[in-house]
């Protein structure tokens, strides 16, 4: 066999060995996101959808947050605007989460009707765009010219 024959065939073999360890982690890792509306669809068609793991995306019911005794235990609900679905988390809550913020949350929606998360992600506000005397920090000559007084 010639040796460019044997190049191109392990080639193909290491292409499509990386092909299917790609492949498999996503199937692994992989976790539905979904806005309230598309959960419940979701769930109205498939029971069984119920335990699966899914991330949630929403803006959290101004109100709705509820801070349990102990403190890492919140009860809340979060929107799309269409639907709205309570949320059970425990753990430590970001500091930037308030009433109507953005959230992602991650879980399993439970029998109950209530989304049980493991994980919240809250959006960060954009305050930090118009800080004072943050316009000389955007520019790279504003940084050599600081760095240099240094």
């Amino acid at each position: 066999m010639k040796p460019r024959t044997k190049f191109l065939i392990g080639g193909a073999v290491v292409l499509g060995v990386a092909a299917y360890l790609m492949a498999t982690s996503i199937e692994q890792t992989g976790v539905y996101y979904l806005t309230p509306t598309e959960l419940s669809t979701r769930i109205a068609a498939d029971p069984g959808f119920v335990n699966t793991g899914v991330k949630v995306g929403a803006r959290v019911v101004p109100g709705s947050i509820q801070r349990m005794a102990g403190g890492t235990e919140y009860a809340f609900r979060v929107t799309d605007g269409t639907r709205t679905v309570p949320v059970l988390y425990r753990g430590i809550a970001p500091d930037t989460f308030t009433d109507s913020v953005d959230v992602v949350v991650g879980g399993r929606m439970g029998a109950d009707g209530t989304f049980h998360a493991t994980e919240l992600l809250a959006k960060c506000a954009s305050r930090y765009d118009n800080a004072p005397g943050g316009q000389k920090y955007k520019s790279t000559a504003g940084y050599k010219a600081a760095a240099s007084h240094a």
